[in-house]
């Protein structure tokens, strides 16, 4: 069978693969043979100016081809790779190998080829790697598209700040809020998730076989080679890694900060569920509408239907996204002595996590952008519902000293269809000055938001 998207394996290659074309050069397998040779060849210049007689600084036009060939790295190259590999069988041997026949016919090159992959372990060029594909996903996909859902939800909150509705504590009518409050809640927690994804520091360690120099130092013993190694993975892309350096590991590096990088993204992705399932019900309550796009079908017998279906698959691909998520966080930082391989398989599923995340949160993005408020129904369920008012009522009656001013308010209301005459009727017998009641009169369940208002437009 030829490959095709209706082929695919994985639904984020068939399905999906169009909604994640983004993402795909970043975090596929030819992403990261994009990083390995972009550490191969940032360790390599950064040798030449490390001051070795054996190895003299590059020439600047040897620097702008080395760097071109990263910054042009193709699919085409990256089958040639692959092409080696079914030769070395060692995926990072075949990225040297690679990169050493593209000295060929410059001789300055060719004389220091030797220096490609000098004293690396594949794990010094595979740990960088994957901490600049996470960089690269996270900066131009993941927080791009919270970035976009978090404007949606401010404008979302700014918009319908003085809406009123009903709460729904428990499934049951409680005391009203209004729909920008509740959108508002929302954005500010997917804010502060949001900057916690941001503020994880992505790590990177160039410290040989087992993280201590050795072969390093076997060779030149006076040269501070910690020091040149943080220097190449923290000094910004392209003539550095622009990572932060670790100087402790074994063969691996500990994988600590994925962990919580993964996390980070499991908890946004979490708060993400508990709204898809809100609007959901908002949708299925009338609150919200659906705009209908031409030609879309609901269900295959029932023409009336417009599903909320851009929340539900926002909810099944945030799940899906938070299974391997959390897999990862709670197997990459666990090693056996120096080094097992156990997480070099699993570390090929980074894509799969955030291309799950991403789909979900386009979804997302697609049903925001398709509600309508429905005032009318949001207003009719609030005039349906006196009851909430026993709250406020009770309070200003505790407030002057009336007994027993809960368990009055519980008789007229509690399981019983609550009337406004019934409230008004309550309120008139109360032995409360004048102008209290006249307050509470003129209280109806959409006036009774607090500071829902206020709280909406400050977020």
């Amino acid at each position: 069978m030829n490959f095709s998207p209706i082929s695919a394996l994985s639904p984020l290659d068939g399905r999906y693969a169009n909604r994640l074309a983004p993402l795909r050069p970043l975090v596929s397998e030819l992403g990261y043979m994009h990083r390995r040779v972009q550490v191969e060849v940032a360790w390599f210049i950064a040798l030449s100016d490390a001051g070795f007689a054996e190895f003299k600084p590059l020439s600047p036009g040897a620097r702008k081809y080395l760097l071109g060939l990263v910054k042009n790295f193709s699919e085409a190259d990256g089958l040639a790779i692959k092409e080696i590999e079914k030769t070395t069988n060692h995926d990072v041997k075949a990225v040297e190998y690679w990169l050493k026949s593209k000295f060929e016919d410059r001789p300055e090159l060719v004389a220091a080829a030797e220096f490609v992959h000098f004293a690396c372990t594949s794990e010094d060029i595979n740990n960088t790697s994957h901490a600049l594909q996470i960089k690269a996903a996270r900066d131009q996909v993941i927080l791009p598209a919270l970035d976009g859902l978090i404007s949606k939800l401010r404008e979302m909150a700014q918009a319908y700040a003085a809406v009123p509705m009903l709460s729904r504590t428990h499934g049951q009518t409680a005391s009203p809020t209004t729909v920008g409050k509740e959108v508002a809640n929302v954005l500010m927690r997917l804010s502060a998730a949001r900057d916690k994804i941001a503020a994880v520091k992505l790590m990177g360690k160039m410290n040989g076989a087992v993280g201590n120099f050795n072969a390093h130092l076997s060779a030149w013993p006076d040269f501070d080679w910690e020091n040149f190694s943080r220097q190449v993975i923290e000094t910004p892309e392209p003539m550095g890694l622009g990572l932060t350096f670790q100087p402790y590991s074994i063969q691996i590096e500990p994988h600590d900060y994925m962990a919580e990088f993964f996390d980070a993204v499991a908890r946004t992705n979490t708060i993400l569920v508990d709204w898809s399932r809100d609007v959901w019900g908002y949708v299925s309550l009338g609150y919200f509408k659906q705009r209908l796009k031409a030609g879309e079908i609901g269900s295959s017998t029932m023409p009336h239907k417009v599903n909320p279906i851009d929340f539900e698959n926002a909810e099944g691909n945030l799940g899906l996204a938070n299974a391997v998520l959390r897999h990862l966080s709670e197997k990459l930082p666990i090693s056996r002595w120096q080094r097992d391989l156990t997480d070099s398989t699993v570390l090929r599923n980074i894509g799969v996590a955030l291309g799950y995340a991403a789909l979900a949160y386009h979804s997302l993005s697609v049903g925001l952008n398709k509600l309508e408020l429905n005032e009318e129904n949001l207003a009719a369920d609030l005039d349906a519902s006196w009851e909430v008012l026993a709250e406020p009522i009770q309070t200003v009656m505790r407030r002057f000293g009336v007994q027993g001013a809960y368990e009055k308010l519980k008789e007229v209301t509690r399981g019983k269809t609550v009337r406004a005459e019934d409230l008004h009727t309550l309120i008139r017998s109360l032995e409360i000055p004048p102008a209290e009641k006249d307050r509470l009169l003129a209280m109806t369940p959409g006036s009774y938001v607090g500071m829902a208002a206020e709280l909406a437009r400050r977020a």
